[in-house]
């Protein structure tokens, strides 16, 4: 028998997968990849299959640069095919 821990984020990524994609849907499940604290200090949109990402500071574009694998890793856990990239585009 799995702990209840484990099998809540098997059954949020089901739920998630069978829900039709929408800006709602990718936003909850970045905040559910990446954690609150970075979902306040970022703002996303899916463009055709890419994530793009825009931090709201230098810092955290260096943050997300160094965490992008893990981020679409959890992502395509959650989503599915649906995120094929990440791309964190910063304001110059």
């Amino acid at each position: 028998m799995r702990p209840l821990q484990q099998a809540i984020p098997s059954v949020l990524a089901d739920v998630l997968r069978d829900a039709p994609l929408s800006p709602g849907k990718v936003a909850f499940a970045w905040r559910a990849a990446a954690g609150p604290a970075v979902d306040r200090s970022t703002a996303v949109r899916l463009e055709d299959t890419v994530l793009v990402v825009e931090p709201s500071s230098a810092e955290w574009a260096r943050e997300l640069l160094r965490s992008r694998d893990l981020l679409l890793a959890r992502l395509q856990r959650l989503l599915g095919g649906a995120v094929t990239a990440i791309v964190v585009r910063t304001h110059a």
